[in-house]
């Protein structure tokens, strides 16, 4: 797939704020990123509005995407174990490669004040959403959209305190396993369905989910 010089800045404006947090964002930043003459991201996002909604729009578009394939790969029937161990390995991913999670705290952050951000974040929050509630029908499994999105919430805020926290205070808390964090999550809301060893498909699903 070709990416376009939009989206290059895009995908550099995520990296910025993933690196150096909302403050961090300016046009220049994103030039240094991107490797381009020194005005070209303000060409194209002439105000840090513009910027902003530009990188929560290809996030957005990165995670539809990912959420496609999701659903074009997926078996018409999976076990919830095998959907139970796509939870851990979400996180794990989220963990060793941070750059999407941070930055879409930083979006969340923005998006209190800034509508059009608000906006893209709650359509990839649908995207997602919809798409947990598929691999739960897939697999047999009770609950729709609502209890997706819930279940995201609580990844999300799970995430974003195993990366902001300091080791001995995530062991004294009890967040210091990501596996049994995750399926702590699934089982949460989807109560009494223990994943076992098998995670081949949730493993192809977190592949995809990582975009």
């Amino acid at each position: 797939m070709t990416t376009t010089r939009r989206d290059l800045l895009c995908d550099c404006a995520i990296a910025v704020l993933a690196a150096e947090g909302g403050r961090g964002l300016t046009h220049r930043a994103v030039d240094r990123a991107a490797g381009v003459p020194t005005g070209t991201t303000k060409n194209y996002f002439p105000s840090r509005d513009a910027l902003l909604g530009g990188a929560a729009r290809r996030m957005t578009r990165l995670h539809e995407q990912a959420v496609t394939r999701l659903r074009e790969t997926t078996p018409e029937r999976v076990s919830p174990a095998e959907v139970g161990e796509l939870y851990p390995a979400l996180l794990r991913r989220s963990l060793e490669d941070p750059t999407r999670l941070l930055a879409m705290a930083e979006l969340y952050l923005e998006a209190v004040r800034r509508p059009a951000v608000r906006a893209e974040l709650g359509r990839m929050a649908v995207a997602n959403a919809e798409a947990g509630a598929g691999l739960r029908s897939a697999a047999g499994l009770a609950g729709g959209t609502r209890d997706a999105g819930v279940l995201d919430a609580y990844f999300l805020g799970v995430a974003v305190s195993m990366l902001a926290l300091p080791a001995e205070s995530l062991r004294e808390v009890g967040l210091d396993d990501p596996y049994e964090l995750g399926l702590g999550l699934f089982q949460a809301v989807v109560p009494g369905h223990a994943p076992t060893d098998t995670a081949t498909v949730a493993g192809d699903a977190a592949d995809h989910s990582s975009g």
